[in-house]
């Protein structure tokens, strides 16, 4: 050290530590009891390892005092000094990581705590800590009172051998009045329950009359059940009570090279894909978190899992899991479990794949398209819209071997009354994730044919009508398609069902946009229309196909009179139009109104009497 330099050590303002914790580093003021049971499972597992068959129990007793007992190793004046009184010192191990105690090496594995933070939480709700221990690793040693107080400043004192009669330790809070919810009876069995409930020794809390509440009892994946049925029936229960759902399945989940054991839950109602589940885990016994989607893959989000784990790192806030090359590897193992599971459904539950599709379609569908081996097990079981109802691909491809797919919802309504009549196979590809997993038929399916929809398809299975009624309509035709002509689209004249069709509007999307594209350039100059023009695509007209075999058509094909020819073919043009579905342009708009004023003009002209004998009025 240079001469002019001199040492000093930081000072710590305890106020301001316990308010960083408080408001910064833990979510809730609730964890302390965490804390305390954390520090008493520490130290019967430290005991154990010292004398094993020790008692292990831990007793917590509430009223106007909240005071946390257990049989663990306890301390000595000695322990008390350095760990007690050091900000940050873990009695857990010394400072180059080894572990305080003799034989205690074994058990350094079994302990939840790593960041020695200790007794600080408690400061949240209590202004004044008390420690009252004896040491089991030194009998010889008195008995030890540690009296801390929120300010800074504590008392040590040893005790009479008689005060303390056996090994352990007792923590005693007095809580502030601000803070008193959280030490409330109700509240600390609520807290041990929630904190507690999986650690593996007895912990039981004591309310002021007496009463008692054991809070934690083995999970149901831990104990034997005298058949699978009362096992599965068992799981159910469990979930009822931590979720609040009754599940459509349970599937277990048992890594040992990761000590983590637990259950995924599928849920029996289906959620957003963007709503990630947040599962339970716990470390060894203790609740980490309530809140970790971080635990599976996201596609995943259809299931909720509790867990024990040994090997899963805590965040320093022991509140979160720490992202590691572990959690990663944990987290693709659970995510085969449960892609195994789904799977083996199909062979070992059929009953129970149909109800979880039903249920969580869209997650299969998700999972599938970037998963062969799920594609291969799930895509024939998946429902899809078609032509022929709701139904699986499986059933679908046996009478359809070309499958159409049509890539949006409107355009698959448009043509669906008229496909299913002509015997094409069509499938609603509008939906999320439909088409691209329509198209991966063949895969699984060879032999199977897989096309998107085209209008030419459409049109090339309406039957061709008699030549002598296509030529007794030449008229009435030649003024449609001028008039029609105005909008891209062509006029043609077919038998098709059903009958009660007038009309088809057989168009799709990508040449709806290149004639947006077209009027856009028209309707600029300069470089902005050159760049339009550069983009300029040959797109297939639409094609307004005129049904013959419905009345009204035949009775239109008649007119002759043009101003009536022109009103009536934008009339089936407009009604077409709106059985597409899809949204109307301005221009469209128009031409509906316009062809009803026509209609129902030229209705009030040519009508005649009425029965009273007066006659009608000629004007609007």
């Amino acid at each position: 050290m240079h001469p002019s330099e001199s040492a000093h050590t930081f000072q710590v303002d305890l106020r301001g530590l316990v308010d960083l914790l408080s408001h910064h580093l833990y979510s809730s003021p609730r964890v302390y009891l965490r804390e305390l049971l954390q520090n008493a499972v520490d130290a019967i597992t430290a005991r154990q390892a010292l004398t094993p068959g020790a008692p292990g129990t831990i007793t917590v007793r509430t009223g106007e005092t909240l005071t946390v007992t257990d049989t663990g190793v306890g301390l000595t004046e000695a322990d008390v000094h350095r760990f007690l009184a050091t900000i940050g010192r873990s009695s857990k191990r010394t400072a180059d990581g080894a572990l305080d105690g003799a034989g205690l090496d074994a058990a350094r594995g079994e302990f939840i705590g790593q960041f020695g933070i200790g007794l600080l939480a408690c400061f949240v709700v209590a202004d004044e800590i008390t420690v009252v221990s004896r040491s089991a690793a030194d009998p010889s040693a008195p008995a030890v009172e540690w009296r801390g107080h929120s300010d800074g400043r504590y008392t040590i004192r040893t005790l009479p051998a008689s005060a303390v009669p056996e090994p352990g330790t007792t923590v005693r809070l007095t809580p502030r009045a601000d803070n008193a919810e959280w030490t409330s009876p109700e509240q600390v069995v609520s807290l041990a329950r929630h904190y507690g409930g999986l650690l593996r020794h007895e912990v039981t809390v004591v309310g002021p009359r007496g009463e008692t509440h054991r809070v934690n009892e083995a999970p149901p994946w831990e104990r034997e059940h005298r058949s699978p049925l009362a096992r599965r029936e068992a799981l159910t229960a469990y979930c009822k009570d931590l979720f609040g759902f009754a599940p459509l399945d349970s599937v277990e989940l048992d890594l040992p090279a990761a000590g983590l054991r637990g259950v995924a839950y599928v849920l029996p109602t289906a959620v957003s894909p963007a709503q990630r589940a947040g599962h339970r885990v716990h470390l060894k016994g203790m609740l980490l978190t309530d809140q970790a989607p971080e635990l599976l893959p996201e596609w995943a989000f259809f299931v909720r899992c509790v867990v024990d784990t040994t090997t899963l790192r805590p965040t320093a806030s022991r509140e979160a899991l720490y992202e590691d090359g572990t959690l990663s590897a944990v987290r693709d193992a659970l995510g085969d479990r449960i892609r195994d599971w789904l799977t083996g459904l199909a062979a070992s539950d059929p009953s129970l794949l149909h109800r979880f599709i039903d249920t969580h379609h869209l997650a299969v569908k998700a999972l599938a398209r970037y998963d062969d081996e799920l594609l291969r097990i799930v895509l024939p079981w998946l429902p899809f819209e078609t032509t022929d109802g709701n139904v699986t691909l499986e059933e679908f491809v046996r009478t359809h071997p070309t499958v159409l797919v049509a890539r949006s919802v409107e355009e698959f309504r448009q043509v669906a009354p008229i496909a299913s009549a002509a015997g094409l196979g069509v499938v609603n590809g509008g939906y999320t994730y439909d088409r691209d997993l329509v198209h991966r038929l063949p895969e699984i399916r060879p032999g199977t044919a897989v096309t998107d929809l085209d209008p030419a398809t459409v049109t090339a299975h309406l039957d061709a009508v008699d030549p002598t009624a296509e030529l007794r309509a030449a008229a009435f035709l030649a003024i449609a398609r001028e008039t029609i002509a105005v909008h891209d689209c062509d006029v043609v004249l077919r038998d098709f069902q059903p009958v009660t069709a007038p009309a088809l509007l057989l168009d799709n999307r990508e040449a709806r946009h290149e004639r947006t594209r077209s009027g856009l350039a028209a309707d600029s100059d300069g470089l902005w229309a050159d760049i339009l023009g550069s983009l300029r695509q040959e797109t297939p007209r639409a094609q307004l196909v005129l049904n013959h075999l419905n009345p009204l058509v035949r009775q239109a094909i008649t007119i002759a009179e043009r101003g009536l020819a022109v009103t009536t073919a934008e009339a089936l043009y407009g009604q077409a139009l709106l059985l597409s579905r899809r949204p109307l342009r301005a221009s469209e708009s128009a031409l509906l109104n316009r062809a009803f004023i026509g209609l129902l003009t030229h209705a009030m002209h040519h009508s005649g009497p009425d029965a009273a004998g007066t006659e009608p009025r000629k004007e609007l």
